[in-house]
């Protein structure tokens, strides 16, 4: 069996703290079995890896997110990259076509797509073991897991099962319920439903056969070139609620959907970063990652979070509502991290008239790490070392760089910096075009 994680997200339902850059799955926030704190994708890889499927899994991601999603993954998992940001049926379908083209995968192997954010005990994976005979005996090409609604909720679809088959451990899936009111998801309850986890397990021939059949490109580079034009649908509406034979196996641990503050909330300590929160604050969690303490007196069932792309104050029953708001954010996340390291945005400007654009920096490298050795068309860069040490290879020339020189880096100039120990350095971009994709690389290790 191979397991698929679908990785991305647009890094609103967690604002400030997520970003198009560093989406929720990449927060440090919860508890992990040593006492320290793990992101979701670094939960759901130590859990696959418990019960031996880690080395058949991969990563799908939007291309902004590789570098950040390889730091948390290491080198060992395969990451497959989306040009553009669609829908889940165009990310299971580039997974599929490069799982049988790029990795030879035979077709009759047994496919696990999983929503990188699913958060479950471990009996969830061990149970995945099981699917592979499952369909072999019940004959369908799709497989969902269905969660036991422990409460009528109106955040989670529904899966309808028809129970009258003579099975002990699945059902025929009747049909969907999306998100329905909490009175209509209590009679759902009554019936039997489940919620949707967003779990699909199905032969690999079954979406090659379904691919071709509509009319869709099976080689990976066909798909990467026109992937901007495909349809940008979810797999549940394009393939599951049209397949006519599905069915469903229930799941009665441990399941929750973290994608909101209210549900991530019971999952980490209530204080992170610097500041207090008074004893009569009942319920209420403050996660500041800017250098300033927060005082929290007297609010409860609030949450609190801070850093460099703003501040969110709100009650957990509305805090959902911060992506409707987010209509209008910041061209550049202010903070990112890297394969090499991190950085945060000090200051941008852009001039009105001219069109003329600034931004400081503050990039910390860690020891022996290294950009790419790249240039940028548009813009030049100035960069001081604030402390530590680099080597510098610009125009082939390598140059070495302490604490307190300062390099001018004009526009169409190869370079690139490693770090030869812990390096903090400033860096002034000046042009008219900032954004990442003014970048053309030659080489990610020199």
């Amino acid at each position: 069996m191979r397991i698929v994680l679908l990785c991305g997200g647009s890094g609103k339902r967690l604002w400030p703290l997520s970003n198009e850059i560093r989406s929720k799955v990449f927060l440090k926030l919860l508890k992990s079995k040593d006492g320290n704190k793990e992101s979701m994708i670094e939960r759901i890889c130590r859990q696959l890896d418990e019960v031996g499927l880690l080395p058949s899994t991969c990563i799908v991601t939007h291309h902004s997110q590789v570098e950040i999603t390889r730091t948390y993954v290491g080198e060992h998992i395969p990451i497959i990259s989306e040009p553009f940001k669609r829908g889940t049926f165009a990310a299971v379908a580039l997974s599929v076509t490069y799982l049988s083209e790029k990795m030879q995968v035979p077709s009759d192997e047994t496919i696990c797509i999983l929503p990188v954010d699913t958060y479950v005990d471990s009996t969830f994976f061990q149970r995945l073991h099981r699917i592979p005979e499952l369909i072999s005996r019940s004959k369908t090409n799709l497989v969902l897991i269905g969660s036991k609604p422990n409460r009528p909720s109106d955040q989670f679809g529904y899966i309808v099962p028809d129970y009258t088959a003579d099975t002990d451990d699945f059902a025929v899936v009747r049909h969907f319920v999306e998100k329905p009111n909490e009175e209509a998801a209590a009679d759902l309850i009554k019936h039997r439903a489940l919620w949707n986890c967003g779990v699909f397990v199905f032969p690999l021939r079954f979406m090659l056969s379904y691919l071709k059949d509509n009319g869709y490109a099976a080689q990976v580079e066909s798909w990467l070139a026109n992937y901007e034009q495909v349809i940008n649908t979810s797999f549940d509406r394009e393939v599951v609620e049209r397949n006519p034979h599905t069915i469903v196996m229930e799941y009665e641990g441990e399941w929750h959907d973290v994608g909101n503050w209210k549900a991530l909330t019971p999952h980490f300590d209530s204080l992170i970063g610097a500041g207090r929160i008074s004893d009569d604050s009942v319920n209420t969690h403050l996660i500041n990652e800017l250098p300033y303490p927060i005082e929290i007196i007297g609010i409860s069932n609030m949450i609190v979070a801070a850093n460099a792309d703003g501040i969110l104050i709100a009650n957990k029953d509305n805090a959902h509502r911060i992506k409707e708001r987010l209509t209008q954010t910041s061209p550049f996340p202010m903070q990112g991290e890297k394969r090499w390291g991190s950085y945060q945005v000090l200051k941008y400007e852009k001039e009105e008239e001219h069109g003329r654009e600034s931004m400081v920096k503050i990039v910390k490298l860690s020891h022996g790490k290294m950009t790419s050795y790249h240039l940028h068309n548009h813009r030049q860069e100035c960069l001081t070392i604030l402390s530590g040490c680099a080597e510098i290879l610009m125009e082939d020339k390598l140059s070495r760089l302490v604490s307190g020189d300062v390099l001018q880096i004009p526009a169409n100039s190869k370079h690139g910096i490693k770090a030869v120990t812990d390096l903090v350095l400033m860096e002034v971009w000046l042009g008219n075009d900032l954004t990442d994709e003014d970048i053309i690389r030659f080489s990610v290790v020199w």
